[in-house]
């Protein structure tokens, strides 16, 4: 079951069947919204598909405020086990114009203010981010985007900022020296959650303009943006109808490393866990905790 996380109109999508809007509560609260279910025929079979708007129908949620570990483990619980992260973002490269998609394949995490784990006191777990995205699922990504002429760069590294402020021009330009690409203020810790939950998950980010160090930054109106926005937002649906029938009929996937992240990162001895957040924890975590 492939999961997209994104903007409020990315689930509208022609042909999609069976649809609805479902509640789902997990021990770390309610997610952004309601889960919108469907199934959309391919030649391969029904592709089930499950669609989160990570800021709320409306976007009514600030980045900084989105509870991330109730949207990972909402979709887990559905029974996603791909996830597609959809995000605007900002161009620290001058060959990544507004209009570009980046496959992302890394991440520099400056956020400050954001629960990071599921894991904690009672019950630690260290899982690998080295290779923070799923290659298989990049794989279709990349054959879906070039199916659909979208014009996508792969491999890319996000920073993401705590915002809601965009960066100051010193920052930019530092961002510039690590050698990250685009900048935004979503992706973490929501690729760090979903590999805790043993999901794949794969990010496309869709530039919508230059950050501040680009000379001309300033010159970028409002609208000009919109235009942007509205363009990505139809291609990431075009994206999502292109990707599903790989996703959701991948004989390879259940071999996939993703699902099984946690086979060496739980390091609290069985006999010192916390009774109550091992409890909690099989909601993502049950293949290992029963």
């Amino acid at each position: 079951m492939l999961g997209i996380i994104g903007g409020s109109g990315v689930y509208e999508l022609a042909g999609l069947q069976d649809t609805a809007w479902v509640a789902v509560d997990t021990p770390w609260g309610a997610p952004s919204d309601q889960i919108f279910i469907g199934t959309l025929p391919t030649p391969r079979g029904p592709a089930r598909l499950a669609f989160l708007p990570r800021h709320g129908r409306g976007h009514l949620i600030p980045p900084s405020e989105v509870n991330y570990r109730a949207n990972i483990a909402a979709l887990k619980h559905l029974g996603v086990t791909d996830v597609l992260s959809l995000s605007a973002v900002g161009s620290l490269r001058a060959d990544l114009p507004p209009g570009r998609f980046v496959l992302v394949d890394q991440f520099i995490d400056r956020t400050t203010a954001r629960v990071k784990s599921f894991f904690g006191r009672g019950l630690v777990a260290h899982v690998s981010m080295a290779h923070p995205v799923c290659g298989r699922l990049g794989d279709h990504l990349q054959q879906a985007l070039s199916a659909l002429d979208i014009a996508a760069t792969r491999g890319g590294t996000y920073l993401a900022i705590e915002g809601p402020q965009f960066s100051t021009l010193a920052e930019s330009r530092l961002y510039r020296s690590w050698n990250a690409d685009v900048i935004g203020m979503t992706n973490l810790p929501e690729a760090a959650l979903a590999r805790e939950a043993e999901l794949c998950y794969a990010s496309v980010a869709m530039v919508t303009d230059f950050d501040c160090w680009h000379p001309q930054h300033d010159a970028v109106t409002v609208d000009a943006i919109i235009q942007v926005l509205l363009s990505n937002a139809d291609r990431g649906r075009a994206l999502v109808a292109g990707v599903a029938e790989a996703a959701c009929h991948d004989p390879t996937a259940a071999g996939c490393a993703c699902r099984r992240a946690l086979d060496h990162a739980l390091i609290t001895a069985p006999s010192a866990r916390d009774p109550a957040v091992v409890e909690q924890l099989k909601f993502i975590a049950g293949r290992l905790l029963g």
